[in-house]
């Protein structure tokens, strides 16, 4: 199966989109101030392959249950 470069751009698009969706998600679950959510949400969109990552493995904040 051949793909276009539309094709692996879309995936690649997706992938971001979702790995943004996942750490956004993951930060509704912590205890943090409107400042910190918002530089949280700074960090996943402006480092788009790295951002949800570090922000995963940082674990801002305390646990909500």
């Amino acid at each position: 199966m051949l793909l276009t470069a539309d094709a692996m751009r879309a995936s690649l698009v997706m992938c971001v989109l979702g790995m943004a969706l996942l750490a956004a998600f993951f930060l509704r679950k912590r205890q943090l101030s409107i400042s910190e959510y918002i530089g949280w949400g700074l960090v996943i969109i402006l480092l788009p392959l790295l951002g949800p990552f570090l922000v995963i493995l940082h674990r801002p904040g305390k646990r909500t249950e």
